[in-house]
């Protein structure tokens, strides 16, 4: 009997609910959205397009899927109301707008009920770079890494963002698909055991003395090998040439490398604890990879060999420590070797706090399990904290428990700013102070050389919002403007006080959660990655913002005229 009771009261639980959603929905009504995808250039329809439909906000709404029929034609019915990114994807093609590729999807905001239809997706063909590596004979060089890149500006500096990569294969032969139309560089890195293949055939690197001195036996002949080399064949990054890329190009790149001889780091690592180890590593500050590593001497010497010149973060990690310890130096390697280079590992520090929350709907608003603090290098070198830490327990993210305390260990020594992340999509919260010894270091940073700091760290729900119209020069809405506040000059170094949008199809955009200050907001037609960050790209467009100071709480409406075309502004402005 109390299993049958049990029975039916799971039942009219489950009817019940099933009541409510069906009440619910005779309540809300939900959306519906329809468009067509076709070829450009001309106009012939798409079919077995996947069109994704993803909720900004993934505590209220859901996400959707359809595919083009044969007429090219989609339809996305039961949609919650709320704010969702639209993308479209097919085999060989890429969505793109006025000739910018369209990576970040367009903004819809979706009422009760609303059927928004006439949406038209715009696919063309991608593009592709391919070619051969082959050596100085002409013969080819299996497994060599073949990248196409592309210039960024990230954590201060420009960089090169890697955006397809593949190994020559026993021919020598690559082929790197799905690039959207621009302007690329390619590079091609030798395989790494080639140059084992090098010391065999006589152009062995000559044997170095321990503290990093002279060859052995007085031979001075340098140390020949294949580099990486960057088209149309140099091994100089200052010397490369870009490639411009249309849509279905099949452009053709091809290598001959040559042993030619090498940058090399030599040095030694001092301050270490009885029985200790260190691995060094060697990273680009161009290109957030780790590139070259070398292991320690028995006398604390090392040598890194095959050393490009670049910019570069040279880190040691004590093994066998009872302590973490590491050594974090950042290095210019132009056109000789370095020698003499002294690195002194120190222990790493702890930081432990408690996160509180302050402002109105605190609960129910945020998931507590979204909720992070991340350290972010005032140096702007935060690729060097992740990939290649102080040992065990280091990551620059921490997690918050459900009680708001928090923890990082084994910090290396530095400079770091405090960020708050909330996960759930929801946040309208900002990072309001962060005492530390009774001071607030929020905005001058926290300064680690070892030992323990204790943080209690605030975050407001009544930050600034600024909400608005995003306009052509006829008042006209203009559909995925982006929308940047960018805050004033002394906090540019701040990514994090950089705030960031995209307006919807009525050309309407919000911001939350800003950080009370003096802002100047900029709607751009297109923006390529987060050209915003840079310097020189925001002279091009003085005068073109508008100022909103913003106190705590404070909510503001503006209508931005948007800038047309700022990646093809910037290029027009570069030419000679």
């Amino acid at each position: 009997m109390k299993l049958i009771s049990t029975s039916l009261l799971i039942v009219l639980l489950f009817a019940n609910a099933v009541g409510q959603v069906a009440a619910g929905s005779q309540r809300a009504p939900r959306a519906a959205v329809e468009g067509i995808v076709t070829k450009d250039p001309g106009a012939e329809p798409v079919k077995k397009a996947l069109i994704e439909l993803i909720a900004e906000d993934q505590t209220t709404a859901g996400d959707y899927t359809a595919v083009s029929g044969t007429d090219g034609v989609f339809r996305i019915e039961g949609v919650l109301p709320g704010r969702y990114r639209l993308f479209a994807e097919r085999t060989g093609y890429l969505e793109f707008e006025k000739h910018h590729p369209r990576s970040e999807g367009r903004v819809l905001t979706l009422a009760e009920g609303q059927e928004l239809k006439g949406i038209q997706i715009r696919l063309q063909a991608a593009a592709v770079v391919r070619g051969r590596v082959t050596d100085e004979d002409g013969d080819p060089l299996p497994n060599a890494q073949v990248s196409v890149m592309r210039q960024t500006f990230s954590g201060g500096h420009n960089r090169f963002e890697q955006v397809g990569s593949e190994r020559a294969n026993d021919l020598g032969e690559y082929r790197i698909a799905s690039l959207p139309a621009g302007n690329y560089y390619v590079s091609v890195s030798p395989p790494p055991d080639v140059k084992n293949l090098i010391d065999g055939a006589g152009a062995a690197a000559p044997m170095r003395e321990s503290n990093g001195g002279q060859a052995k036996g007085g031979n001075s002949k340098p140390a020949l090998s294949y580099q990486t080399t960057y088209y149309p064949g140099t091994t100089d990054r200052s010397q490369a040439a870009a490639i411009q890329l249309h849509a279905g190009d099949e452009f053709p790149v091809n290598f001959s490398l040559t042993p030619g001889p090498t940058l090399s780091i030599c040095g030694s690592v001092v301050n270490l604890p009885p029985r200790s180890t260190a691995v060094i590593m060697l990273q680009s500050r161009d290109f957030n990879l780790v590139l070259n590593g070398a292991d320690m001497h028995k006398d604390g010497s090392f040598e890194i060999r095959d050393v490009a010149p670049g910019a570069y973060t040279i880190l040691a990690s004590i093994e066998n420590s009872p302590i973490p310890m590491m050594a974090r130096q950042s290095l210019q390697v132009a056109g000789s070797s370095v020698e003499g280079l002294r690195l002194s590992p120190q222990p790493g520090g702890s930081i432990r706090g408690h996160l509180r929350f302050e402002g109105k709907g605190i609960t129910g608003h945020f998931d507590a399990a979204q909720i992070f603090l991340a350290l972010q290098s005032a140096d702007g070198d935060d690729s060097t904290l992740g990939s290649f830490g102080m040992g065990e327990g280091f990551s620059p993210v921490a997690r918050v428990a459900t009680d708001g305390s928090f923890e990082w260990k084994n910090v290396p020594p530095g400079t770091f700013y405090l960020q708050f992340l909330d996960g759930s999509g929801t946040s309208g919260w900002y990072l309001k102070s962060a005492m530390a010894g009774g001071r607030d270091v929020n905005e001058s940073g926290l300064v680690m050389d070892g030992g323990a700091l204790l943080l209690d760290v605030l975050v407001s729900s009544n930050g600034g919002a600024v909400d608005g119209l995003a306009a052509d020069e006829k008042g006209q809405p203009v559909a995925n403007a982006v929308v940047v506040a960018v805050p004033e000059p002394k906090l540019r170094s701040r990514e994090d006080r950089f705030f960031k949008t995209v307006a919807d199809q009525s050309g309407r955009f919000t911001l939350r959660g800003i950080t009370p200050g003096a802002y100047t907001l900029f709607a751009w037609e297109s923006v390529d990655g987060e050209s915003y960050l840079d310097p020189d790209f925001l002279k091009n467009y003085l005068g073109q913002g508008t100022a909103v100071p913003l106190a705590e709480g404070e909510r503001k409406t503006v209508q931005l005229k948007v800038i047309p075309d700022a990646a093809d502004a910037l290029t027009s402005t570069d030419q000679p």
